[in-house]
Formats: C-alpha cells, sequence, structure tokens
C-alpha cells in the first residue's frame, strides 16, 4: 500500500517490501500492468522452430505427429501456431524463459538435450 511519502517502499502481498513502489525521488513510479487474458487461447507444442530477420523474430509452434521415430528419416510436425515479435520483445521473451529454465533445472534438475551435429556426424550433447 502507498504510504504517500515520496521513495517510500510499498509492501507486496507477502509484506516483503517493494522499492520505489510510491516513485523514487528523481525516477518515475513502474506502470501497473493489468493482464487481460478474455480472448486468450491455449495451445501445446512439442515442437518449436524459428525464423528472423532484420524487422521480427517468427517463433514456429506445433506438434511430432511421428510415434514411432526409431529409424525414421521424416518427421510430421502439425504446425498449429505462428507468433510473431519484434525484435525487442523477443530478447524479453529470451532473458525471462532463460531464468524460467534456470528455476527449473534449479529444482528438478539439468534438462539434457540432443542435438544434431552439423557436420552430419550424429548427434552430440
Amino acid at each position: 500500500m502507498p504510504t504517500g511519502k515520496k521513495g517510500a517502499d510499498e509492501q507486496g502481498a507477502n509484506g516483503e517490501s517493494i522499492p520505489g513502489g510510491a516513485g523514487e525521488v528523481g525516477k518515475p513510479a513502474l506502470p501497473t500492468v493489468n493482464w487481460d487474458d478474455s480472448n486468450m487461447s491455449t495451445s501445446y507444442a512439442n515442437v518449436v522452430n524459428a525464423a528472423s530477420s532484420r524487422e521480427e523474430v517468427t517463433l514456429l509452434f506445433g506438434t511430432n505427429q511421428t510415434w514411432n521415430a526409431a529409424g525414421k528419416e521424416e518427421f510430421n510436425v502439425r504446425l498449429s501456431d505462428r507468433i510473431v515479435l519484434g525484435p525487442y520483445a523477443a530478447k524479453r521473451l529470451h532473458i525471462l524463459l532463460g531464468a524460467i529454465l534456470n528455476e527449473y533445472e534449479r529444482r528438478f534438475g539439468e534438462l539434457e538435450l540432443d542435438r544434431i551435429d552439423p557436420s552430419g556426424q550424429g548427434k552430440k550433447r
């Protein structure tokens, strides 16, 4: 709650102090973001790819439709969603996902991915 004093801290839901909640001297207060989820939809993806140009970053989401992948040379992926971001929003997403994955791995252990070796010599970790 604001205390009415310039530069005073606000308290969060757990009683922690939020610096500058009422606006620190010489700095504008951060705006409150109201998230409107009334038109939000939910999709599931187990495959993601990305492409970029100077002006935008495009993320493609879908699901792998190939059930038994052993020995297959071809996979079927049904793309369901495309998200187009400006470079600054993409950078913020990069930072946000990095922080989320760091916390996940701290709590549950490291996620190891098999990556395709660009030389075509098989997989590497």
